[in-house]
């Protein structure tokens, strides 16, 4: 590490340590309803903290990512990086909560999907583990309380919340890992989802979930400081895993709307747009070619054909690509927040095709850099 990350890190956990006492900035935070800033900075800090050490430890126990044809990065670079977003997380919620039955279980599930993710980085697991485990850590969640309600009003509506709430989870567990494919990807995609659910809980008093958000978001700022371009460290299985199925779990842990379905429905799916949008669009690509015939082709296949890949094709930075797509997500994310607080049912489906308005657009993006990969070949 070098002499001014040493000092980054050293006034990080002087500040850190700080403010863990009982009393001062943290009840001041609670007077002035910004205790949602005060768990942000906290997981902030431990992540600047956590993350060089991280990289140490990956070099010492050899978690690290070769480059070679399929991959963009040029040197090695260690890939446990979601260890530190773990322990950010982690320590945040359990500084502030009062675990309910659905909280334990999402610490619980979570720390299933890193310990999972943290193998994966390390000793290189098969598929089929993967997904057995990723769908156990699913099951741990439901089994706590934290489910699909919308289901249950439809015949056999308790398993069939169930089973919906376990595929949401492993889908989009899977998703993120899909999207850390450039530097800061995957962690300022984490960020900005969850500063989203952070702003709909709070706006809508559900204080818990932007508790969590919180936390989650500033876990992802702070490792953001070693994993942009140039990364000098990648979140690895260990941490877009755990990203994305912590960002399922808020999913399914917020209320979206209590009277109206539709804006229920579409709050999650249009906050974590891009991701699943990217899963869908490549699944179905990738079946069409014969490129991916099972669920075990699918989770190792590593084309480059993910739309971050598709705009780097079309000329944009690694930068720029980044800064695009969240974007993107950004101006989805503030239709679902504007959708809450629209009267009208038509001023809903104008939003919503708003939205799917975005959605085509990226759809003509996917096919341009295509047919750019293509002239190219």
């Amino acid at each position: 590490m070098s002499r001014k990350g040493k000092l980054i890190a050293f006034l990080s956990l002087a500040a850190l340590l700080f403010m863990l006492p009982p009393g001062g900035f943290s009840a001041w935070t609670w007077v002035e309803g910004l205790r949602w800033f005060y768990l942000f900075l906290i997981a902030l800090l431990i992540a600047l903290v956590f993350s060089p050490l991280t990289c140490l430890l990956a070099w010492r126990i050899g978690a690290v990512d070769m480059p070679d044809e399929r991959k963009v990065h040029t040197e090695p670079a260690p890939r446990i990086g979601g260890l530190a977003v773990y322990a950010a997380f982690i320590f945040t919620v359990l500084r502030n909560q009062q675990f309910s039955d659905e909280v334990l279980g999402i610490m619980l599930g979570g720390s299933v999907i890193f310990a999972l993710g943290f193998m994966d980085d390390w000793k290189q697991l098969s598929a089929k583990t993967r997904l057995v485990w990723q769908a156990a850590a699913a099951v741990i969640v439901v089994l706590f309380g934290l489910r699909f309600s919308f289901a249950l009003q439809f015949p056999f509506g308790y398993w069939l919340s169930c089973v919906l709430s376990v595929l949401w989870l492993v889908g989009i567990t899977n998703a993120f890992n899909f999207m850390d494919g450039i530097d800061g990807l995957a962690s300022s995609m984490g960020a900005v989802c969850a500063f989203l659910f952070l702003g709909i809980g709070w706006n809508s008093s559900q204080y818990p979930l932007s508790f969590m958000s919180a936390a989650l978001a500033g876990a992802c700022v702070g490792f953001l400081r070693i994993n942009w371009r140039p990364a000098r460290a990648f979140l690895g299985d260990s941490g877009s895993t755990f990203i994305g199925f912590m960002l399922g779990c808020l999913a399914l842990y917020g209320s979206w709307a209590t009277n109206n379905p539709v804006v229920a429905f579409s709050t999650p799916l249009l906050v974590l747009g891009i991701p699943i949008f990217d899963l869908i669009y490549t699944t179905v690509s990738r079946v069409k070619n014969g490129q991916v015939k099972n669920i075990r082709q699918w989770l190792e296949y590593t084309g480059k054909d993910h739309f971050h890949h598709r705009l780097m094709n079309l000329g944009l930075s690694v930068e720029g690509t980044v800064g695009f797509i969240l974007l993107l997500n950004i101006c989805l994310g503030l239709s679902a927040w504007t959708m809450r607080h629209t009267v009208s049912t038509l001023g809903t489906w104008f939003l919503m095709a708003q939205s799917l308005m975005i959605f085509a657009i990226v759809v003509v993006l996917m096919l341009l850099g295509r047919e750019r990969t293509k002239e190219r070949v």
